[in-house]
């Protein structure tokens, strides 16, 4: 326990520690008058430094404990004992009892020097505080776990009863409640929504009007997992608050619409695109969450082998040309493009991007929104932007033979154009563009590289399970038929929710333009013989890069017959 006698200041603390210097000390104190937050609030706002960043120097320089609190079980009587409300205000985890002559309370804290928490829950558990050290994110997503549905289930009872539902229509009495964004029930029921969503490391979620019940699900890992149910009632405020959070006419219900929320959660901004569509039974929401930070990551991020990222280096190094990055939806393509951008981003050169939406704000980058009610579109922006002496471009998705034949034109005139496409493997991308009409004689000048890429589940190392592959599954694998191989499956433990994974990696299929395919391309050769020949040349397929995750136990074979089946 922190000695009450003596006077930590969480400053001090970091200065001692090197996270911050006496500088950076006295501006972060001078701007926290201003601001009235916490100095460990305004650091972290402030990017100084990160939550896990102060938990260690609190955890160095006090000799208390961090715990991991990803998949902990806390006994019941343990996380009863206090009341969710107050556990939330003070940001604090009661996780066991201490054995011994006195009743001590193991409580989990973002700030171990918070004197006022630990009093009020020694006050109210009538025990001895034993603090610990986490951060504030995961204290609340533990607390969301135990608490998170019944809050939010207890904030939509309350909205059935409040009065002004049995008065009005209930999209109206939301539109009046959203004036209060503190204490309405319906403004309560979105934010936890959101938060939830978030602290699960949801890509989206969805809230589904079935016949007699409102169903709301999270897309994690790529999978939707079912988390709420309420009664059907509930849609017409919850549509109305998400309608105004997203800029949308809440009147309006016959019509799709599309919106846009910014929030934040746990200190981190996150920029939320709304789809709103009329079912049978009501409208359906779709909202996608973007961390703002996540689309700029380093190459050694994005999961790339060290064969696959020098592939990557020598393409990025062309002066000019197309590189083209596919796949489906979801599979990881803007943040391999926005790695590709930050990584050319130099004061140097001039970058200009159009995309529909502009999904992530680049510092040094000049980012276009299409707007075809003002007929900007993509094909009209490039033709503006070709005017302003870039560099680089950045093309959101090639979707017409308008598109590409600017692009192409762009690279043979001396820029470097990046873009995206759906499409299945790197060598269908060249066949797509031919069949869309750009010449197959400009296509080979101009590619320099293809990346078609997918996202697999990484198992989960607390819980997979080895056991001996098939006779078959070698043959999947490309290993002899009577091989025996250890490979792993996915088991579940409260660490990855029961799922049997917990996070995702890239695989990739890396496709650099040699002399050889460049004249395979000019004659119109075949996606098979475009493919072969990069084969032979070093490329590896999806399939295979694949089957290399599964033998070095990072995903189960599942896995990879979702994402590249081949006969």
């Amino acid at each position: 326990m922190v000695p009450k006698n003596k006077k930590y200041r969480l400053g001090d603390i970091l200065m001692q520690q090197g996270y911050i210097s006496d500088t950076q000390l006295k501006s972060a104190l001078d701007a926290q008058k201003k601001t009235k937050q916490r100095l460990g609030d305004y650091l972290i706002d402030s990017g100084i430094v990160s939550d896990k960043d102060i938990a260690q120097a609190l955890h160095i320089q006090l000799g208390i404990k961090i715990v991991e609190l990803r998949g902990i079980d806390i006994p019941e009587d343990v996380i009863t004992l206090v009341g969710g409300s107050v556990l939330r205000r003070h940001n604090v985890l009661p996780i066991a009892f201490v054995t011994g002559s006195r009743n001590t309370l193991i409580l989990v804290m973002s700030d171990p020097l918070d004197m006022v928490a630990q009093d009020d829950i020694s006050i109210i558990t009538n025990c001895f505080i034993e603090p610990r050290i986490s951060t504030a994110r995961e204290i609340n997503a533990v607390l969301d776990r135990y608490f998170g549905s019944d809050e939010t289930l207890s904030a939509a009872e309350k909205f059935s009863k409040d009065k002004a539902v049995k008065d009005h229509d209930l999209a109206a009495a939301a539109a009046e409640e959203a004036l209060d964004l503190s204490s309405a029930p319906i403004v309560q029921i979105v934010r936890s929504i959101i938060e939830q969503a978030v602290r699960s490391r949801a890509s989206d979620i969805h809230i589904e009007a079935l016949e007699k019940q409102l169903r709301i699900r999270y897309r994690i890992d790529g999978v939707l997992i079912e988390k709420m149910v309420y009664d059907i009632t509930l849609l017409p405020a919850l549509s109305a608050r998400i309608k105004i959070l997203g800029g949308m006419d809440i009147s309006e219900k016959r019509k799709p619409q599309d919106g846009r929320i910014t929030v934040t959660v746990d200190r981190s901004e996150y920029d939320i695109r709304v789809s709103v569509l009329p079912s049978y039974f009501g409208e359906k929401i779709v909202m996608r969450l973007a961390d703002k930070t996540a689309l700029t990551k380093s190459k050694s991020e994005l999961g790339m082998r060290e064969s696959e990222l020098k592939r990557f280096d020598r393409i990025l190094s062309s002066p000019n040309g197309i590189l083209l990055v596919t796949g489906p939806t979801g599979s990881g393509k803007s943040t391999t493009l926005y790695t590709a951008l930050s990584e050319l981003n130099t004061e140097s050169v001039n970058i200009i991007t159009v995309e529909d939406p502009v999904e992530a704000s680049v510092t040094g980058i000049n980012q276009v929104q299409v707007n075809p009610k003002a007929d900007l579109t993509f094909a009209t922006a490039l033709r503006s932007i070709l005017r302003q002496d870039p560099d680089i471009i950045m093309i959101g998705e090639i979707r017409d033979y308008e598109t590409a034949s600017i692009a192409v034109q762009a690279s043979i005139t001396g820029h470097f154009v990046v873009s995206t496409l759906h499409t299945n493997s790197a060598a269908a991308t060249v066949t797509r563009l031919m069949d869309m009409g750009i010449e197959s004689y400009l296509l080979a000048d101009s590619l320099v590289g293809v990346i078609a890429q997918r996202l697999v589940r990484r198992l989960c190392p607390h819980c997979k399970k080895a056991r001996l592959t098939s006779p078959e599954e070698n043959l999947m694998l490309s290993k002899d038929f009577n091989d025996h191989i250890t490979i792993y499956e996915p088991v579940g433990c409260p660490m990855c929710a029961e799922t049997g994974y917990f996070g995702r990696i890239g695989v990739y299929e890396i496709m650099e333009i040699s002399q050889n395919l460049k004249r395979i391309i000019a004659t119109k050769g075949s996606t098979a013989n475009i493919q072969n020949t990069a084969v032979t040349e070093g490329m590896k397929t999806l399939h295979s890069s694949a089957a290399e995750y599964v033998l070095d136990g990072t995903t189960s074979i599942a896995e990879m017959m979702r994402v590249s089946f081949e006969e």
